[in-house]
């Protein structure tokens, strides 16, 4: 939900006019008081789900934002968290937040299930387009939240195998992902005119800025991240409910770099 700390109309408007890099420069301020954070239920799932997985040494933030991912890898990850984005006013607030946290001597040590502080991971920031990472096969997990919408399909493939160069051999690539809306749904129209009234301000104004949230599918997904030379196992989010058909609302991709 937006919230009155949130950006005005006007703001958005500017935003949706700018390049996705420069529009979340521009919204970064404020991104944590609108609905395109990643929700904490959806983060705490995810968290309960890696703690079953791991411990990690190392972890990976894609397209990290504001950093609500970095707050599942500090639980799971001893040594070190890093968070990529190509945004720089995302990457500054995550760092002003990163700090403030840890300058906070009355935060519990074990607050939102986080191990203490004091022992908790370093923590990097990292300017990067997820499609060129500048790192080699140093992370044992990465995760991403809600970024996916801002690749083409066409470039799926190329970020895949991005990913799949910066994990060691075993290491793992997860995210969440959520289940269509039903067709005829109010859910469903609302994303088909989305997606619609993106693709004509893209035709008619530059630069573009892509985001698009249905293209994502989970089997088209599925064989990419196959191609990419991942193992590919789905796990249901059990907390986040189910759909009328008894199917989860959300499962939780768990790609595994085998060599």
């Amino acid at each position: 939900m937006f919230t009155a700390q949130g950006p005005t109309f006007r703001e958005l408007a500017v935003q949706a006019l700018s390049s996705v890099e420069h529009g979340y420069d521009l919204l970064a301020p404020k991104f944590d008081h609108t609905p395109f954070r990643t929700p904490r239920p959806v983060l705490t799932s995810v968290a309960r789900a890696l703690h079953d997985l791991g411990p990690f040494g190392s972890g990976l933030d894609l397209c990290c934002g504001t950093g609500a991912g970095t707050e599942v890898l500090r639980q799971v990850c001893g040594e070190r968290i890093t968070g990529v984005d190509i945004s720089a006013g995302m990457l500054a607030v995550a760092r002003a937040t990163a700090r403030a946290r840890t300058a906070d001597p009355a935060r519990p040590a074990h607050a939102d299930g986080e191990a203490a502080a004091a022992a908790g991971p370093r923590e990097e920031w990292v300017r990067a387009d997820a499609r060129a990472l500048p790192f080699g096969p140093v992370f044992d997990l990465a995760v991403s939240f809600g970024a996916f919408g801002h690749f083409l399909p066409r470039e799926r493939p190329g970020l895949f195998a991005q990913v799949h160069s910066v994990l060691r051999p075993g290491g793992r690539f997860v995210f969440p992902i959520v289940a269509p809306s039903p067709p005829g749904s109010v859910a469903y129209w609302a994303l088909l005119a989305f997606d619609a009234a993106m693709r004509v301000r893209n035709a008619l104004w530059h630069p573009p800025f892509v985001m698009y949230y249905r293209p994502f599918r989970l089997t088209e997904v599925r064989a990419e991240l196959v191609r990419a030379g991942f193992r590919v196992e789905l796990s249901a989010l059990a907390e986040l409910g189910r759909r009328p058909d008894g199917s989860p609302r959300c499962r939780l991709v768990m790609a595994t770099r085998s060599v």
